[in-house]
């Protein structure tokens, strides 16, 4: 039995051409009832093989870290060592030498790509604690000052990490960490150092992170579209690069907005939770449209709530959580298995302008190389 990462190593090797490639992915698909062209396809899995080595990947980075612990200095009596991070790190980048170099395995990739950044991060925090001080430091601005440090040093590592091993999630996690620099450095001027803050202080802190929070979900998904925009067809590397982009940004978008209208504070009203339908059938047309499902992932929750709110005011209090899942359940299988046709309704009324950025509706079932 051949797998994807077969066929992609021999288009590297040289083996196989790339049309060569692409019409053996065509004869195989030819097999399938189904047409998969509205599938959004990212590398997991390779094999079981992926599973086996991720979990034994995880033993040893949890038992070099444990090790990396105990290496003084540490901060305070039993805070973390800058050892535990840069023993995970350098673990995480010498085995996807060979895992994701050699052996081109998704999950050990995703898994050691993150360990590797997670360890940088903390091996910064760690280091910038020490060199500054413990006593030095105290109160919420210190901690915004040390986040955003941290996270700059993490997102210049995942561009490094991507200049050598290509793993798609790496570009969502250089966002991720970018995102988390701004936060930070939104947040230090409100706060003041070695205080407490207060309860309108907060708030106003609150607010401010939500709102930057959502405008960099909307700057994400703007950079998910630019990557998705480059690959139409969705046959390389780069729709993988998109598809984690859009997992980041999804919750980014789709957070700060429910908690204005306080339902994550438990405040909504009958009125807002028909706000929140209405605009999870925004998103759900926009998710149409670019061919996404990760808006209407991040947006379950809320909307889950915001039915099951509304059955309870309408009197089936014992029911309401039984018929929200019925509801949600039905209306996303029905989603999925109509799917095709939906966006194809719905990429009909865009400006051609739009949909000229948009995947493909018609495109091949399978993928060519990585690019």
């Amino acid at each position: 039995m051949y797998s994807e990462s077969d066929v992609e190593a021999a288009v590297t090797a040289g083996v196989l051409s790339p049309a060569q490639a692409e019409s053996f992915r065509d004869f195989v698909a030819t097999g399938r009832p189904l047409a998969a062209a509205d599938e959004e396809h990212f590398r997991l899995l390779t094999g079981f093989n992926d599973i086996f080595v991720g979990i034994a990947a995880m033993i040893l980075l949890v038992a070099v870290a444990w090790i990396g612990q105990y290496i003084p200095p540490r901060i305070g009596d039993d805070g973390p060592s800058p050892f535990l991070g840069l023993f995970v790190a350098a673990t995480a980048w010498g085995l996807a030498e060979f895992f994701t170099l050699k052996r081109r395995m998704a999950l050990p990739s995703i898994i050691l790509t993150l360990a590797f950044l997670a360890g940088i991060f903390a091996c910064a925090g760690a280091l910038i604690v020490l060199a500054v001080g413990e006593h030095n430091l105290g109160g919420p601005r210190d901690a915004f000052l040390v986040l955003s440090a941290s996270a700059a040093i993490a997102a210049g590592a995942a561009w490094v990490h991507w200049r050598r091993f290509k793993v798609p999630i790496t570009i969502a996690a250089g966002a991720a960490a970018a995102v988390a620099l701004v936060i930070g450095l939104v947040a230090t001027p409100m706060v003041r150092s070695g205080d407490r803050l207060t309860g309108p202080e907060i708030d106003t802190l609150h607010f401010s992170l939500e709102i930057t929070a959502l405008l960099l979900g909307l700057l994400t998904f703007v950079f998910a579209m630019w990557w998705d925009a480059s690959d139409r067809r969705r046959q390389t590397r780069r729709s993988d690069v998109a598809f984690w982009l859009h997992l980041l940004a999804a919750p980014l978008i789709v957070h700060p907005v429910f908690w204005l209208l306080g339902l994550t504070e438990g405040a909504a009203s009958t009125l807002d939770a028909f706000i929140v339908v209405l605009l999870y059938v925004v998103l759900g047309v926009v998710a149409l449209a670019i061919d996404r499902r990760a808006l209407l992932v991040s947006a379950l929750a809320y909307v889950l709530y915001a039915i099951n709110l509304l059955f309870r005011e309408y009197g089936a209090v014992e029911l309401s959580v039984a018929l929200t899942a019925l509801v949600i359940g039905s209306a996303l299988l029905l989603l999925s298995a109509f799917w095709p046709n939906a966006r194809r309704s719905v990429v009909a009324f865009l400006p051609e302008s739009l949909q000229a950025r948009l995947p493909l509706l018609d495109r091949p079932t399978t993928r060519i190389v990585p690019a």
